[in-house]
């Protein structure tokens, strides 16, 4: 799990995304600052993984912190949440990892999270063997569990839907299911979709209940008899 330090000046905004944060099991508050000063502070105590970033704050604002972070070599990656638009090259001049403009939507949060994750190389709760091996012409790729969004039975073998594309595996879904059953969730007989990357439910002109899900367009069909299982996990998300 990475930690986070939310810094604002302004108590409605930091409490906005302590409680985004607390939603994510991935990623939990160490603290919140009000100003660059007392993130300093903040930052030596907790060693926090990630900053939220207030950039317009009196004394010293956030690109300032983040200059000093970045002369300093200080690890914590910095994603700057501000109301403006006109502030992202300078944001990632100072080698910020995201930039959210304000008010930051949930989904949003997300993906800025998950970039901050990956350039920490943080595998989040996975062990190391826990990817599924891919052999196409001859080449072999090991795709992180926690990557996979989906997974898709074919004739003779199975897709996997990714976070960087698409490729095929030979594993059954009932395998894969009994393997990763904390990881994968059945939708129909032929998809299991990953918990973590469930965002909703979209209804087709004729009828077809599909699911959303976060990293691709893609949107595998939800079977009628697993419909409220699916429903059930979206509020406990």
């Amino acid at each position: 799990m990475l930690s986070v330090l939310i810094v604002d000046d302004e108590a409605p905004a930091r409490d906005r995304l302590r409680r985004m944060v607390d939603e994510l099991p991935q990623y939990s508050v160490a603290g919140t600052a009000r100003s660059g000063e007392d993130a300093l502070d903040s930052i030596e105590a907790l060693q926090p993984d990630i900053l939220l970033l207030d950039i317009s704050m009196p004394g010293m604002n956030g690109m300032k912190l983040a200059q000093l972070m970045q002369r300093s070599g200080l690890r914590a990656a910095v994603i700057f949440c501000t109301a403006y638009h006109n502030q992202a090259l300078e944001a990632f001049e100072a080698e910020a990892i995201d930039y959210l403009v304000k008010p930051v939507r949930a989904e949003r949060l997300l993906q800025a999270l998950e970039k901050a994750r990956r350039y920490l190389g943080e595998r989040e709760d996975a062990v190391p063997d826990e990817y599924l091996r891919s052999t196409v012409g001859g080449k072999v790729m090991l795709v992180p569990v926690n990557r996979v969004i989906c997974l898709v039975a074919e004739d003779k073998y199975t897709t996997v839907v990714h976070e960087n594309g698409t490729t095929v595996i030979e594993e059954s879904l009932l395998e894969l299911e009994n393997r990763f059953a904390q990881e994968f969730f059945r939708i129909h007989r032929n998809a299991l979709i990953s918990r973590r990357h469930l965002r909703g439910i979209d209804r087709t002109n004729d009828g077809r209940l599909l699911a959303v899900l976060i990293g691709t367009d893609y949107r595998p069909e939800i079977s009628r008899r697993n419909i409220a299982a699916v429903r059930k996990l979206l509020t406990q998300l």
